[in-house]
């Protein structure tokens, strides 16, 4: 079907079109399609995901994911999401929260080991707590939990000492993706609310496998296209045309869709793509940079999943089978430098860490310059909501206020909150 073919909606059919198919989207298509209403889906790249996909790499002669995206136990949308789409078992991990860091500097090891239930019995055991550390250390954290939305980290909680070298300030940075120093203490607090707070049956790590799109994307596509949905690859919206109270039409460079007066419209876009679509839209202007680099390269027997890095340029270390991938996060400082002289820095940390003598494998640098807006009190505060002025329109995405940074947690969120609220007005 082509966009010009799309047809007028029958007799009470719901209708909803979701533009773009990242995980916001998709949240929102498959929410929608699952409660029986007539799904169409445009996505303006030629394939579905945005910042979480899966690709073939020729250099590497493998697939590999755009990023490394770390998942949570208590991340409940997403529990819920995968379970809608059929991918109820695509995040693998340790049983319990155990997480292994090391400093590269100094070649110190330690895992933390917490107790499953929510009183933190795990921080008076010095064996399983961050090294050089004490039970009272960890306290001042909790006051991120009651931060108002005005203030940084900086301004409630310590920026200094082991504790917030060795498990704040990576938590942080990676939950963030920005400089936890002047990052918002509330989203920081709401993520330690419903994972830390919550104990480790909450803060188990999870990443997918073998892949992104396997987890999260394949699914949701192949449960459209079960539920009678259409989906538009290459289709880039150029204008929402409007009256003073609904969406009226949706054009593209190769045609205008009719939106009927009972159908439903969703823009799941980036920011700086919905500002241009939506009149007067405040959005986020600040974003924050993630690199992440793949090695084709087989781990040392008994490395760990997901093994965090202090002291070095890397932040995290994630091992597949056939592959060793790196994060850096808020990565600013370094995103412009030479892909090469990047790998050889990445590989050198990845030797240290790992204990590995060997020359460089195969390798692939994949930059994000806009990975996420700066999670920052000011700019947390140009956040829009889910609802709009235009009675058939709803936003969706991380960038949207919905009380967590942007993390795939938050994408699923809008875009069942998008859903709902479509679904609340079709039912009026």
């Amino acid at each position: 079907m082509t966009v010009a073919d799309s047809p007028a909606p029958r007799n009470g059919e719901r209708r909803a079109f979701v533009i773009g198919a990242g995980i916001s989207g998709l949240a929102a298509a498959t929410q929608l399609a699952a409660r029986g209403v007539a799904v169409t889906l445009y996505e303006a790249a030629g394939q579905a995901g945005g910042r979480c996909r899966s690709y073939y790499d020729a250099t590497l002669d493998q697939v590999i994911d755009n990023g490394n995206h770390l998942v949570l136990s208590g991340n409940g949308a997403i529990a819920r999401y995968l379970e809608r789409i059929g991918a109820r078992g695509a995040l693998a991990g340790p049983r319990r929260a155990v997480l292994p860091f090391v400093d590269v500097k100094s070649d110190l090891r330690w895992v933390l080991r917490l107790n499953n239930g929510p009183i933190p019995w795990w921080l008076f055991s010095k064996n399983r707590r961050v090294p050089g550390t004490k039970p009272v250390d960890y306290a001042p954290y909790a006051r991120m939990m009651f931060a108002t939305r005005k203030e940084t980290i900086a301004d409630v909680a310590p920026t200094k000492g082991m504790v917030w070298e060795r498990l704040m300030r990576p938590f942080l940075l990676a939950v963030l993706n920005t400089e936890p120093e002047t990052g918002s203490a509330q989203l920081a607090g709401q993520v330690m609310r419903e994972t830390l707070a919550r104990g480790g049956r909450a803060c188990r790590p999870r990443i997918a496998t073998p892949t992104l799109a396997a987890a999260f994307i394949d699914p949701a596509l192949a449960l459209l296209e079960k539920k009678g949905a259409t989906i538009e690859m290459g289709k880039r919206l150029r204008s929402l045309i409007t009256d003073s109270h609904k969406v009226l039409a949706l054009e593209f460079p190769d045609a205008t869709v009719p939106v009927g007066p009972r159908d439903m419209v969703v823009l799941a876009v980036p920011p700086w793509v919905a500002k241009d679509l939506v009149p007067d839209l405040t959005v986020p202007t600040e974003f924050r940079a993630i690199v992440n680099a793949h090695f084709r390269f087989m781990p040392p027997k008994g490395t760990p999943p997901i093994l965090g890095v202090v002291n070095g340029t890397v932040e995290w270390i994630f091992s597949f089978d056939d592959r060793i991938s790196v994060t850096v996060s808020g990565a600013e400082a370094i995103v412009d430098r030479d892909r090469e002289d990047l790998a050889r820095l990445f590989w050198q940390d990845i030797c240290q860490a790992l204990h590995i003598n060997a020359e460089m494998p195969r390798w692939q640098v994949v930059k994000e310059k806009r990975a996420t807006f700066a999670a920052t009190p000011e700019q947390d505060v140009k956040r829009p909501p889910t609802k709009t002025q235009w009675r058939n329109l709803m936003l969706a995405g991380d960038w949207i206020d919905n009380g967590l940074p942007a993390t795939i947690e938050g994408s699923v969120r809008s875009g069942d909150a998008a859903a709902a609220l479509a679904l609340k007005r079709l039912a009026l």
